[in-house]
């Protein structure tokens, strides 16, 4: 049935339902450090000094990321202020527009019904869901990829008629990559057409003419900021962009390391519960597609180089592995269309794996709403080896306990889909888990994000929000925060002398300055006889040093 209703009317159902989903809501909590804070910074800068080719940090030219999700954040804050709300709205629009880029690659694919379960897996799944309601970059890097691997799919299949129309939007998405996250976007790109290439040999006919459409288009597009920069002579900021690149990939940036195999674990617990439905589809399939065989075989290829080459890459952080939500939601959506059509079944591994996981991520919600109650014990017993973390436990995360119900319903509602809806029906198993997991998602955005909010940084914000807009200056000392610039809403610095940290604790100042650090490095600052220490909260300590007279 779903077949025959036109793909017109199913897409304006699911932009309509994936606004509802993906907008309200979006400034309900601060943004959080670091990344979030970081790219709206970016922007909130770019406004307050006009120049709109720069990324700046504190007014300094910032060379890790290129413009232009800064200048979509920029947009946003132009229409809706400089808030959370638009520093989280290009993201909102990204959801909407790569869940109706999903179903209509799976229409082309295969049909409606594949594109809708393509949709479906997506959204039903906590991370690739949750990232829509952020204010970082990769949802916007991770769909340009995509598509640009979607048209060298188109290019590669043997029927194709228009090949030169793929090469260039094939390009043209791998530029506007690197314009959003910088050369890695390239590189996947790159690594995923060479592994294809050696998997069938060779064995494709490549026009040189097409080759050099390709690079031609690649260097207009995603070299257009890089060429800009140049010219207004900004040579160094390019240099140092790819200086950062490099040790990027052979470094592990301070607080985000990890063992190797992190990633699969983060893919495995995060994307509930696409990770298990895929695991049917990495088998061999028989399959009279040849349409659907390429892509799956494109799919799979991006699945590996993104898991291993991020497994390799020194730093490690959650969002690096998120591309990978595309093959795993492609792969599951393949496996419940194929169960459908009776070629797969749903094993009893599949189901005990289902209620396992989704037990496992109950379990902190379920307890994070009695934390007020028993942290007078965890920190009496001294469970805790972490001055900071101690003195984050005090904060009053205004828990009611009803925050535990989305937890106790979404395990009950998998059990209940695990015994009830019979295994052979498993279409109906997966939407109304798929459905489940969303609507828990979003209860969690909504009821635990804020509170857990409360133990983590809300201490810091508030008080560079208390002073925003002052005549003075703003310093965290001996951490790292974007905080300051952002909830301080500072200016750029007259006095080139606010760069000096040593001119701040001790020089001539000519403003008073406000200084925040964390518990357990406070005593750093005892030594410097005319701070004042004006307050502590939550783990953060507040100090005061009135300016020279």
């Amino acid at each position: 049935m779903i077949n025959q209703i036109k793909p017109v009317k199913i897409q304006i159902l699911i932009a309509m339902v994936a606004a509802l989903l993906f907008v309200p809501f979006l400034g309900g909590v601060h943004l959080f450090d670091w990344d979030e804070i970081n790219f709206a910074e970016a922007a909130r800068e770019m406004i307050v000094t006009g120049d709109y080719l720069t990324v700046q940090i504190n007014y300094l030219p910032f060379w890790e990321k290129p413009p232009l999700f800064i200048w979509m954040q920029v947009f946003s804050m132009k229409l809706f202020g400089i808030n959370e709300f638009a520093a989280r709205f290009p993201n909102a629009i990204c959801g909407i527009v790569t869940l109706l880029v999903l179903f209509n690659t799976g229409r082309k694919l295969r049909d409606n019904l594949f594109g809708i379960l393509w949709v479906l897996a997506f959204a039903g799944s906590i991370l690739p869901f949750f990232y829509f309601k952020s204010g970082i970059i990769d949802p916007w890097f991770n769909l340009f990829i995509f598509l640009s691997i979607w048209f060298l799919m188109l290019y590669s299949f043997p029927e194709s008629i228009n090949k030169i129309r793929n090469i260039i939007f094939s390009a043209s998405f791998a530029g506007l990559a690197i314009l959003t996250k910088g050369p890695a976007g390239f590189l996947i790109i790159a690594l995923t057409a060479g592994v294809f290439l050696l998997l069938i040999r060779f064995k494709i006919r490549v026009r040189i003419t097409d080759v050099l459409v390709y690079f031609l288009v690649l260097a207009l597009v995603g070299g257009s900021w890089f060429i800009a920069q140049i010219l207004s002579g900004h040579y160094d900021t390019v240099v140092e962009f790819i200086v950062y690149q490099i040790r990027l990939f052979q470094t592990q940036d301070a607080g985000h390391g990890g063992f190797f195999g992190y990633h699969f674990v983060v893919l495995f617990f995060t994307v509930f519960p696409t990770s298990i439905l895929a695991l049917k589809s990495f088998s061999k399939e028989k399959s009279d597609e040849p349409f659907y065989r390429l892509m799956k075989k494109w799919m799979l290829i991006l699945f590996w180089v993104v898991l291993v080459l991020f497994s390799i890459v020194k730093t490690k952080i959650v969002h690096y592995s998120s591309l990978a939500y595309f093959p795993m939601t492609f792969m599951a959506a393949g496996f419940v269309y194929n169960a459908w059509q009776n070629k797969q079944v749903w094993g009893k591994w599949l189901s005990g794996l289902v209620i396992f996981v989704a037990a496992l991520l109950t379990i902190p919600v379920v307890l994070l709403p009695f934390v007020d109650s028993f942290k007078n014990e965890i920190i009496s017993r001294n469970l805790i080896h972490d001055d900071f973390a101690v003195a984050n436990l005090q904060a009053d995360g205004g828990w009611t306990g009803f925050e535990v119900i989305p937890g106790i319903l979404f395990l009950a509602a998998v059990i209940f889909a695990v015994i009830r809806i019979p295994k052979e029906d498993v279409l109906k198993r997966a939407v109304f888990l798929w459905t489940t997991t969303l609507l828990f998602t979003v209860s969690v955005i909504m009821l635990i994000v804020p509170k857990v909010e409360k133990y983590s940084q809300n201490a810091l914000v508030e008080f560079f929000k208390s002073h925003a807009g002052k005549d003075v200056y703003l310093k965290n000392i001996f951490f790292k925060s974007y905080a300051t610039w952002f909830y301080g809403a500072t200016t750029l610095p007259q006095n080139p002398n606010y760069y000096d940290e040593n001119w701040l604790l001790s020089g001539n100042i000519d403003k008073d300055v406000y200084f925040v650090t964390k518990i357990h490095l406070a005593a750093k600052l005892e030594p410097y006889t005319d701070i004042e220490k004006i307050g502590e909260k939550n783990g953060f300590v507040f100090y005061l040093r009135k300016k020279s007279e």
